[in-house]
């Protein structure tokens, strides 16, 4: 199996159809979170090779987590997924500490050419 991969996303359906792409990709997805503070706990805890990080999610955002998760690990390799329309909070997530980012809808294509390119 490929590298381990968290994805975290408030939309369950966003999870699925991530989670789907990475694991016909050849990902191992290793874990999922719904907001931001449960996406650095799963961090911790599973130490994934990359994590998927949506920028906008209730309790703590994906900004935010970014900076938490970089705290833990400043090798962490994420990816920010963001909606049309927020290129503003992609430049800070770049500034963050992601690594690129992928825009929603999600095109299978752009997302793994994403994970290889940042796992490479």
């Amino acid at each position: 199996m490929g590298n381990k991969v968290l994805v975290v996303d408030d939309a369950a359906f966003m999870r699925m159809m991530i989670k789907d792409i990475l694991r016909k990709g050849g990902y191992e997805v290793i874990g999922e979170a719904e907001d931001g503070s449960k996406a650095v706990e799963k961090f911790k805890e599973l130490r994934p090779d990359l994590v998927t990080m949506d920028i906008t999610m209730p309790d703590m955002d994906g900004i935010s987590a970014v900076k938490e998760i970089r705290k833990v690990d400043s090798n962490a390799t994420i990816i920010m997924c963001s909606a049309m329309g927020q290129q503003a909070m992609v430049i800070d997530a770049i500034q963050a500490g992601a690594k690129d980012f992928v825009v929603k809808p999600f095109q299978p294509e752009r997302v793994l050419e994403a994970v290889r390119k940042v796992l490479s």
